[in-house]
């Protein structure tokens, strides 16, 4: 159909249709209704995005934590129903523990991450990760560089403590994957890039890439694609869930002796 069509059973104008369209106006809830009327939807699809459309009225619960740009990703986040992480330098903040997420925060720069500012984005950070014991809980498969395991973030006691919390994890949320791609597998497409790929029930997909000066939502299907690859090939040369458990704990065990060396040399 055309958007002069469309627009016709609306009783509006063409450019009410098309900025809907693009995503630069909200629909109402009397919109919503007609076209799904009017598009033929079954009800029980009909019914599903009419729910959709009541709650994206609704305030997040991060819309007041002041976030600036990342309250677009948080909120994406929330609605994601699986997502799959490729981390080459950190731990995935849906994976962090409180110290952890303190000391990355506190490494920023200190006029943007006052004492204060970081309490509140811990807070944050932690609250995200109820989407892990929601009901239905969201589907997480993450794959770490084995570097992200051996930069010590907080010092050796807080990163013990971290490695520790990732075995627990996996080991009591069956809806948690972890895979590590360790050094002896050599080069792979993803060494210089970090990326997020979420997944919704009726949604699009996109793909969340950060960086250090800004950050880039992808959603053409083609690239979807291509990310898509690049992880199911971080998958097949990544370690298995239990080889990964095993490299975790033997990396927890330095650890433990840099901690011991530590208490010796005081």
């Amino acid at each position: 159909m055309t958007v002069e069509q469309v627009a016709r059973h609306l009783l509006c104008s063409p450019s009410k249709v098309s900025r809907m369209e693009t995503g630069h106006r909200g629909a109402t809830l009397r919109d919503v209704r007609d076209l799904c009327k009017f598009y033929g939807l079954p009800d029980a699809q009909a019914d599903r995005i009419m729910s959709l459309a009541r709650e994206g009225r609704q305030q997040g619960w991060w819309q007041a934590c002041e976030l600036a740009y990342f309250a677009t990703y948080v909120g994406l986040e929330q609605a994601a129903t699986s997502l799959r992480y490729f981390q080459s330098s950190t731990i995935p903040g849906l994976l962090q523990t409180e110290d952890y997420a303190r000391a990355m925060l506190q490494a920023g720069l200190p006029a943007e991450f006052t004492p204060e500012r970081a309490d509140e984005l811990v807070k944050v950070r932690l609250r995200r990760q109820h989407v892990l014991t929601r009901e239905p809980p969201m589907q997480l498969k993450a794959i770490l560089d084995e570097a992200v395991l051996h930069r010590a973030v907080g010092g050796p006691d807080a990163m013990g403590a971290q490695l520790d919390h990732l075995v627990e994890t996996v080991k009591k949320m069956p809806n948690v994957t972890l895979q590590l791609i360790p050094f002896a597998a050599g080069a792979h497409p993803a060494m210089d890039s970090n990326f997020t790929l979420l997944d919704f029930e009726v949604a699009p997909s996109v793909v969340y890439v950060e960086g250090l000066m800004g950050w880039l939502y992808i959603e053409r299907p083609q690239e979807i694609v291509r990310y898509r690859q690049i992880a199911d090939y971080l998958h097949s040369v990544a370690l298995d869930s239990e080889d990964t458990i095993g490299l975790i704990r033997e990396i927890r065990e330095r650890y433990n002796r840099g901690s011991t060396c530590a208490s010796h040399n005081a």
